[in-house]
C-alpha cells in the first residue's frame, strides 16, 4: 500500500504541473518513498540500488561504503594459490580421483603391487601436463591484465584541485574522469560534460559489441552545469542507480540536486568501459561502476564450455570399464582364495596362517592396482589435445575464410567439435543469416498510390551483373567501413589487441588520422544502397510541390491531401531514426552552424494557414489522383542542392537570404498545389481561390526584387561549397540507412542531428529546423519506433511512427468516417501483400497529431516513467502504447534484402544430408515464404500447411485439419509431396502451450520444413528447447543479431554470423562464421571428420587398454591369482601412457575416412554416419570382444611356444609385450583411412621408443624393478630367432580376423558414391601415367589408354 500511495502522490504532482522542464520532480512537503529509502538505507550494494557521490565534493564524508576498485583480475591463480587451486580443480575429475586412490592404495603393504613411486607416474604425468597448460594460459591473462590496469587516464585530484594522470587500476567509484578524443573509457561513467555545445558525444562500441557505427551519448538533462565549463568542486549532486548488472542496453537511476530536484538517468547518459570516445574534444564523467562491476566485465564470460554427446557416452562406457574391472578383480580374488584353500604343500612362500577369504580380499585390491590401466586416464587428456588440433585445422581452412571481410571462422567452444557431425535440426534466422542484411530501397506506396521504381529495379540488375563480373576477379578487400574521427590528439588502443606491434601501428597511423582530407565511409554505405533512382511519377508530384509557377488545373494534378501525405512520408523517413550525420571534411557529426531561417518558417506557416493547407486538415471531397502515364526518361538531378544551413534554434536576423529563398519557394509551391486542388473541388471555392490568388500575386511581385539578390548569393554559396563534401550517414541498422538514402534521392535530406533537434532539407523549402521532443526507440515487443517533433511548418506536435505492418495497421482506425482513409488503408494493404510475395521487407509509416493538452498529459506520464527506478521498462512501455494509437497511415516501403551467395545450394545440401531446416523469423508470412522459395527450402511440388489462428480453439481445430490433410497426402498413391508448415507468431504462441505441444510436435515431425513468422526472440528459443528436449535430437541454431542470442544459447550448437547486425550473436555462439554458405563445409566435412575421428579414437583407446589388461589377467591363471605380472612395472605403466598414446593423437587429428570433395558433392554421406553411428553401445562391446580375442592370441601363442622350457617370467613376458605393441600399432594402421608420412613416422618412433627403452633398461637397470632383475633379459631374448617368430605369428593371427572382416564389410557395404570416386581417381591416374610414358615410348592410341594424343599418322 505504501508503494501505491507513493505512485499516486507522484502522479498528482505531475498532473499539478509541479515538474518543470526535463525529467525530474521537485520535492513536496511529503517526502517520496525513494528519498526516504535513500536516507535510511545503507549506501552500499545491499538491496537493488547503489548511491554514488563525488569523492572530492561536499558529500565525500558520506562515501563510507567501499565499492570495487577499477583494477581487473581475470587470472585464476597467484603464486601461492596455484598449486592447491589447480590440484583442487583437477581432482574434480572422477578419473583423477580414481588414480589418486590407487596411488594411495599402493602404499598399503598388504596390497602393494609395484614400487610406490611407479604407481604415481600416470597421475603425476597427467596432472603436470594440465597444470603447465593452465599456468601458461593464466600467465597470458596476467600480462593482459597488467597492460590494461596500467593504462593512464586523467582523474580529478581533490588535493591538487586539478586533473592528474592515474593508472586505470587507481580509479575509484565517485572519481571525475576527463577523456579526450580516441581515448578508451576506463570505467562506466555518467556523462556530465562534453566540449560539444549541444551536450552530446560519440562513442565507438566495437570493442564491446563489435558494431562499427558510432553511438550518440547525451549529457544528463537539466544539469545546472550543462553548456558551461565543468568544475568538479561545484558538483554537489547525489546519484541513485541500480546495482551492477550485465544489461548493456539498460541503465536506470536519477540524480538528485542539493535543492531536491531529481533528474532521470538513462542508458544514453552512460559511457561504458572499453568503448572509445570519437569526434569529441573532451568529456568529463563520474565513475558509477568500476572494475568487475562494469557492464563490459560482467559480460565477459570467456570461452563457452559445453559437454558433447560423445563425451556423455564416453562417461557411460567408462562406467562399463569399471564394472569390467571389478568383475576381473573379483574373479582373481575368488580364484586366489580357492587356490589357497586347495593348496596342500607350501611350494611358494605364502602365509598359511591367513584365511583364504582375507587373502582373497587383499588380492582384490592388489588386482585393482595391477589392472588400473583398464580405466583410460590418458584418454581424457588425449581428447582435449585432439580437439585442439581439430580446431586448429578448422580455424585455418581457407574455404571458411571471407576475403571481403578479412574474417575467418572462430571456434569459441573448444569441446563440441564432434557434435557438428550429428546435427539433425537446424534453426535459422532469415534477415542477415540467409540474406545479406544490406537493404536496398525498391518500392513504396504513399496515399494508397504505388510507385514501383522501375528504373531503380533495372539499376539493381546492372549492379548484380557487375557484382558477378567482379566475383570472377581476385580482389582483396579491407574489412569494415566504419567511420573514424579525423582530427584528434590521442591514438586509440584496443583493449582486446594490446600488443606492441599494434601500438606501433597506431602510432604510425596517428598522422593519417589528423588529416582532414582523408576520405571516410560509414556503416551500411554500399553503393547499391546509396544510389537510388527516383520514381518518375513521384518526382513529378514533388515538382508540382516545388514549382514556382502557378499551375492550371488538370486531371494529372495531385490533391493537396496527397501532397501532404507525400511530404509527411519523406519527413518521417528522414527523422524517425537514430542516424548520425557526418561530413568528410568535418570531424563532428553535425553540419557547421549558420543562421536558421526561423522567420521564414513563420511566414511559411502563415501561408499554409491562409491556404488552409494544413498537413493535418481534412477535406470533404477528395479522390486519389489518376496516374495516366509515366515518362520514359528523366534527369537524375531533380532539384538544386540544399544550401548549407544552421543547426541552431536561436532566432536569426531578418536578412536571412536562405530563409527568404525558402519562403519564396514554399509560397509558390504551396499556392500552386492548393489552387490546383481547389479547382478540382468544384465551383464552391472559386471565390476564395480568386482572393487567395490575388493575395499571392501581390506577395510575389514584392519578392521579385529580392529574388535576383538571392540567386546571386546562391551562386556564391555553391562556388564556395566543396563538391566532395557529401553527407555520410551512420545508421544502427541497414533499414534506416536505406530509407534515409532513398529520401535523399528525392532531395529530402537529413543534414544534422542533435539531442534537441534535426536539420532537414525538403524540396522547395530549403533547410528546416525540426524540434525533437522525444524519441521512443524500437523494441521487439512494440515492433515500432516513434519520434515526437514539433512540425516545422504548422508548429503542431506530431508523432511519426514506423514499424511492422502487423502493429501499425492495427493502430489505424478501420471504420473511418471519410471514405478516402478507408481507400488508403485498403490499397496500402494490397501493396503490402504484393511486396511480401515478392520477398521484400515491409515497413509502414504513420503519423499522429497531438493537441497541446493531450501532449502535456502524455508528457507527465512519460516523465514519471523516465524518472522511475523500479518498473521503469513497464511504465515506458505503457507510455509508448498510449502515444502510438489512432495513427494516420501515410504509406509503406518495400526494401530488398538479397540472399547471400550459395544459400540455395547450402540448404539443398543440408536437406540431402538429412538435416531438417526451420526458419524462425520476425518478418511477414508472405516474405518468409518467398525467401524460402528463393533459397530452395520450398520446392514447386511442396505443399504449404498454413496455420494462422487468433484463438486456442481455432488453432486446435485447424491443427486437426492439417493432420488429416497431411495424412491424406501420405496415403495417396501418387508421389508424396513434401509438406511445409507455416505458422505466425500468434499461432506459435498457442502451439508452445503445454496442452498443445504434443500435437504440434507430431505434425512438425512429419513436415519437411517449418517456417515460423512474426516470432519473438523468446519464441525462437522456446521452439529450439521444445524440439531438443522432446525429440532428443541434436540441434543447431544460426543467427546474426541480438534477437537471435537466446536461440543460439539454447541450441546444442550455436553458430553466430558476423555480419551487419553487430557481434552480439557471435559473442554468444559456439562457432562464428561470416557467411551462411560456410555451414555446408563446417557440418558436412569438418563435422563428419571430427565425429568419425573422435569416435574411432575412443574405441581404439578402449580396445588397446582392454587388450593389454587381459594379458595380465590371463597370467593370473598360472600364478595362483596372486597379482604377479610377467613384465617389469615400468613397461606395464608406460605401455599405454607413452608407447601407444601418440599414434591415436595423430589419427584423431589427421584421419580422413572420406575426401572433402566427396563429402561436399554427396551430402548423403553425412546422413549415413548418423544412421550407422560409429560410437554406439554395440560397437563398444564388439571392440571389447575383439580385444579379448587378440589378448588370448597374444598370450597363449607365446605360452605354447615356450611351454615346458625353463624361461623366467620376464623372458616369457618379453615376446608378449613386443607382440602386443606390434598388434596395437598395426591395428591402428588397419583402422586408419589415411596413411601419410606423419603416420608412418609416428608409428616408427613409437616402436623404436619401446625397443630402445627396454634395451637400455635391460642393460643398465639392476634394481629398478625389485624383486625381479631385468638385466640382460631383453638383449638375450632379442638375440634368439624364436622371439621374432613368436612376434610375427602372434601378430598375424591376432589381426587376420579383423582384416578379413573389414575387407568383407567394405565389399558388401561399399561407401555411397565411392565407386564413382574410385573410377575418377583411376581415370586421372591413367591419364597422368600415359602422359608421362608416352614421351619415352610411342604407344598406339586405343580405348584402354585415355589421355593419349592421336598420332599424326
Amino acid at each position: 500500500m505504501e508503494r501505491l500511495h507513493w505512485v499516486r502522490h507522484r502522479c498528482r504532482q505531475m498532473l499539478a504541473g509541479s515538474c518543470g522542464r526535463g525529467w525530474y520532480s521537485t520535492p513536496d512537503a511529503m517526502p517520496s518513498k525513494t528519498s526516504m529509502d535513500t536516507h535510511s538505507a545503507p549506501r552500499g550494494d545491499s538491496g537493488k540500488q547503489r548511491t554514488v557521490v563525488a569523492l572530492h565534493g561536499p558529500h565525500q564524508q558520506e562515501s563510507v561504503f567501499s565499492y570495487k576498485g577499477n583494477a581487473i583480475c581475470t587470472t585464476k591463480y597467484t603464486w601461492l594459490t596455484f598449486i592447491p587451486m589447480n590440484l583442487f580443480e583437477q581432482f574434480h575429475r572422477a578419473a583423477n580421483l580414481y588414480f589418486l586412490f590407487l596411488a594411495l592404495l599402493n602404499w598399503v603393504p598388504v596390497v602393494e603391487a609395484f614400487q610406490k613411486e611407479i604407481t604415481m607416474i600416470p597421475l603425476l604425468v597427467v596432472l603436470t601436463v594440465i597444470a603447465i597448460k593452465d599456468a601458461l594460459e593464466d600467465y597470458r591473462r596476467y600480462l593482459f591484465d597488467r597492460k590494461v590496469n596500467n593504462n593512464m587516464v586523467q582523474a580529478f585530484c581533490g588535493k591538487q584541485k586539478a586533473y592528474i594522470y592515474k593508472c586505470w587500476k587507481d580509479v575509484r567509484v565517485g572519481d571525475f574522469v576527463r577523456l579526450s578524443c580516441n581515448e578508451i573509457i576506463p570505467a562506466d561513467m555518467l556523462l556530465l560534460y562534453t566540449s560539444d555545445p549541444r551536450g552530446v558525444c560519440y562513442i565507438d562500441t566495437a570493442n564491446l559489441d563489435g558494431e562499427t557505427n558510432l553511438k550518440q551519448r547525451q549529457v544528463v538533462s537539466d544539469l545546472p552545469l550543462e553548456g558551461v565549463e565543468f568544475t568538479a568542486e561545484s558538483f554537489q549532486c547525489r546519484v541513485e542507480c541500480e546495482s551492477p548488472n550485465n544489461d548493456l542496453s539498460r541503465f536506470r537511476g536519477y540524480m538528485e540536486h542539493p535543492s531536491g530536484v531529481r533528474v532521470g538517468l538513462h542508458n544514453s547518459n552512460l559511457l561504458l568501459r572499453s568503448c572509445t570516445i570519437r569526434n569529441t574534444e573532451s568529456v568529463v564523467g563520474l565513475v558509477i561502476y568500476a572494475g568487475h562491476d562494469t557492464k563490459a566485465m560482467m559480460n565477459n564470460s570467456g570461452p563457452r564450455y559445453k559437454r558433447s554427446q560423445l563425451e556423455k557416452h564416453l562417461n557411460t562406457d567408462v562406467l562399463w570399464c569399471v564394472l569390467l574391472l571389478i568383475i576381473m578383480c573379483l574373479t582373481a580374488a575368488i580364484g586366489h582364495g580357492l587356490w589357497l584353500k586347495n593348496l596342500k604343500e607350501a611350494v611358494f612362500q605364502v602365509n598359511m596362517e591367513m584365511s583364504p577369504a582375507l587373502a582373497g580380499f587383499y588380492v582384490f585390491w592388489t588386482m585393482i592396482i595391477v589392472l588400473q590401466v583398464l580405466i583410460p586416464i590418458s584418454l581424457y587428456v588425449s581428447i582435449e589435445i585432439v580437439k585442439l588440433g581439430q580446431i586448429y585445422f578448422i580455424h585455418n581452412d581457407l574455404a571458411l575464410y571471407n576475403n571481403q571481410l578479412d574474417s575467418r571462422i572462430q571456434c569459441r567452444a573448444l569441446n563440441i567439435t564432434e557434435d557438428l557431425g550429428q546435427i539433425q535440426y537446424l534453426f535459422s534466422d532469415k534477415t542477415g543469416t540467409l540474406t545479406e542484411n544490406k537493404m536496398v530501397f525498391c518500392r513504396c506506396s504513399i496515399f494508397g498510390v504505388e510507385y514501383p521504381h522501375e528504373e531503380n529495379a533495372r539499376r539493381l540488375e546492372v549492379y548484380e551483373a557487375e557484382k558477378m563480373e567482379a566475383a570472377g576477379r581476385s580482389v582483396t578487400l579491407k574489412s569494415g567501413c566504419s567511420g573514424r574521427s579525423l582530427s584528434c590528439k590521442h591514438s586509440s588502443v584496443s583493449l582486446h589487441t594490446l600488443t606492441a606491434e599494434e601500438e606501433e601501428e597506431e602510432e604510425e597511423g596517428e598522422d593519417q588520422l589528423s588529416s582532414h582530407s582523408r576520405p571516410r565511409t560509414s556503416a551500411f554505405c554500399s553503393r547499391v544502397t546509396k544510389e537510388v533512382v527516383p520514381d518518375p511519377e513521384l518526382v513529378r508530384k514533388l515538382n508540382w510541390f516545388c514549382s514556382s509557377v502557378l499551375a492550371d488545373s488538370s486531371s494529372g494534378t495531385a490533391s493537396s491531401l496527397e501532397l501532404t501525405y507525400i511530404i509527411d512520408f519523406f519527413l518521417a523517413l528522414i527523422i524517425c531514426n537514430s542516424v548520425v550525420v557526418s561530413s568528410p571534411s568535418q570531424p563532428g557529426h553535425v553540419v557547421p552552424d549558420t543562421q536558421t531561417p526561423l522567420k521564414s518558417l513563420e511566414e511559411i506557416k502563415l501561408m499554409f494557414q491562409r491556404l488552409t493547407f494544413s498537413p493535418f486538415s481534412a477535406f470533404s471531397s477528395l479522390a486519389p489522383s489518376q496516374i495516366k502515364g509515366r515518362p520514359q526518361g528523366f534527369t537524375r538531378r531533380l532539384f538544386g542542392r540544399g544550401k548549407a544551413s544552421s543547426f541552431s534554434f536561436s532566432t536569426p536576423t531578418d536578412g536571412s537570404e536562405a530563409g527568404q529563398e525558402g519562403a519564396q519557394k514554399t509560397a509558390n509551391s504551396t499556392l500552386e498545389v492548393d489552387l490546383s486542388s481547389r479547382e478540382e473541388g468544384g465551383d464552391a471555392s472559386k471565390t476564395e481561390d480568386r482572393e487567395t490568388e490575388d493575395y499571392f500575386k501581390g506577395a510575389r511581385m514584392n519578392l521579385e526584387v529580392v529574388e535576383e539578390v538571392i540567386e546571386d548569393l546562391t551562386r556564391e554559396v555553391d562556388c564556395e561549397r566543396d563538391p566532395d563534401d557529401e553527407l555520410l550517414y551512420e545508421a544502427e541498422s541497414p533499414d534506416e540507412a536505406a530509407l534515409v538514402h532513398a529520401a535523399h534521392a528525392y532531395r529530402c535530406t537529413l543534414r544534422g542531428r542533435s539531442a534537441e533537434g534535426l536539420l532537414v532539407d525538403l524540396p522547395g523549402m530549403g533547410p528546416l529546423a525540426v524540434q525533437l521532443l522525444h524519441i521512443i526507440p524500437f523494441d521487439s515487443n512494440r515492433k515500432k519506433m516513434s519520434v515526437v517533433v514539433r512540425h516545422p511548418l504548422t508548429g503542431q506536435v506530431v508523432v511519426y511512427t514506423k514499424g511492422a505492418d502487423s502493429v501499425i495497421m492495427n493502430q489505424t482506425p478501420k471504420g473511418s468516417e471519410q471514405e478516402i482513409y478507408n481507400h488508403i488503408r485498403e490499397q496500402t494493404q494490397s501493396h503490402l501483400d504484393s511486396y511480401a510475395r515478392e520477398g521484400l521487407r515491409t515497413l509502414c509509416i504513420a503519423k499522429k497529431v497531438l493537441e497541446e493538452e493531450e501532449y502535456e498529459e502524455w508528457l507527465k506520464g512519460q516523465r514519471l516513467a523516465e524518472s522511475s527506478i523500479e518498473d521503469r521498462e513497464e511504465l515506458l512501455l505503457e507510455a509508448a502504447q498510449r502515444l502510438e494509437t489512432n495513427l494516420t497511415l501515410l504509406g509503406t516501403t518495400g526494401i530488398l534484402d538479397r540472399l547471400q551467395e550459395e544459400v540455395p545450394e547450402t540448404i539443398e545440401a543440408l536437406q540431402r544430408a538429412g538435416i531438417k531446416v526451420w526458419i524462425l523469423t520476425g518478418d511477414k508470412k508472405e516474405t518468409a515464404i518467398n525467401v524460402a522459395y528463393a533459397c530452395k527450402l520450398l520446392r514447386p511440388n511442396d505443399k504449404l500447411l498454413t496455420a494462422d489462428c487468433g484463438s486456442k480453439d481455432a488453432y486446435a481445430a485447424l491443427l486437426e485439419e492439417l493432420k488429416v490433410e497431411e495424412q491424406c497426402g501420405e496415403d495417396s498413391l501418387s508421389p508424396s509431396p513434401g509438406f511445409i508448415l507455416v505458422l505466425d507468431g500468434r499461432t506459435l504462441e498457442w502451439a508452445l502451450q503445454e496442452e498443445q505441444r504434443s500435437d504440434f510436435l507430431e505434425l512438425s515431425r512429419r513436415c519437411k520444413a517449418v517456417i515460423c513468422c512474426r516470432s519473438t526472440p523468446l519464441q525462437k528459443s522456446m521452439v529450439v528447447q521444445l524440439i531438443q528436449d522432446q525429440l532428443g535430437v541434436m540441434t543447431l541454431a544460426v543467427g546474426d543479431g541480438a534477437n537471435d542470442v537466446s536461440m543460439i544459447q539454447m541450441a546444442a550448437v550455436g553458430v553466430g554470423i558476423s555480419g551487419q547486425g553487430g557481434m552480439q550473436a557471435v559473442m554468444s555462439s559456439d562457432f562464428a562464421i561470416s557467411r551462411f554458405k560456410h555451414l555446408r563445409k563446417l557440418l558436412l566435412v569438418h563435422g563428419h571428420w571430427c565425429y568419425s575421428r573422435l569416435a574411432n579414437m575412443i574405441l581404439y583407446f578402449i580396445y588397446k587398454n582392454v587388450m593389454y589388461v587381459n594379458l595380465l589377467f590371463w597370467y593370473q591363471f598360472f600364478c595362483g591369482f596372486s597379482g604377479s605380472v610377467m613384465t617389469n612395472a615400468w613397461v606395464l605403466i608406460l605401455f599405454n601412457l607413452i608407447f601407444t598414446s601418440i599414434p591415436p593423437l595423430v589419427y584423431g587429428v589427421l584421419d580422413k575416412d572420406t575426401p572433402a570433395h566427396s563429402l561436399m558433392e554427396q551430402p548423403e554421406l553425412y546422413r549415413q554416419v548418423q544412421t550407422s553411428k560409429v560410437y554406439v553401445p554395440h560397437m563398444f562391446w564388439i571392440t571389447v570382444l575383439d580385444a579379448f580375442y587378440q589378448s588370448l592370441v597374444c598370450f597363449f601363442v607365446p605360452y605354447f611356444a615356450v611351454a615346458g622350457s625353463s624361461v623366467s617370467e620376464l623372458s616369457f613376458g618379453s615376446p608378449i609385450n613386443a607382440s602386443a605393441l606390434l598388434i596395437v600399432l598395426l591395428h591402428q594402421v588397419i583402422e586408419s583411412h589415411t596413411l601419410t608420412w606423419i603416420h608412418v613416422l609416428v608409428l616408427v618412433l613409437s616402436g623404436g621408443l619401446y625397443f630402445g627403452f627396454v634395451l637400455l633398461f635391460s642393460l643398465f637397470c639392476v634394481t629398478c624393478s625389485p624383486p625381479t632383475n631385468p638385466v640382460g633379459v631383453e638383449t638375450l631374448e632379442m638375440n634368439q630367432p624364436l622371439f621374432y617368430i613368436i612376434c610375427v605369428v602372434t601378430t598375424v593371427m591376432a589381426l587376420l580376423p579383423r582384416l578379413f572382416l573389414r575387407a568383407l564389410y567394405n565389399t558388401l557395404h561399399p561407401p555411397a558414391g565411392m565407386d564413382q570416386v574410385d573410377s575418377e581417381t583411376y581415370r586421372r591416374d591413367m591419364q597422368r601415367w600415359n602422359l608421362i610414358h608416352s614421351r619415352a615410348i610411342k604407344l598406339p592410341l586405343c580405348a584402354d589408354n585415355p589421355g593419349l594424343e592421336p598420332s599424326s599418322a
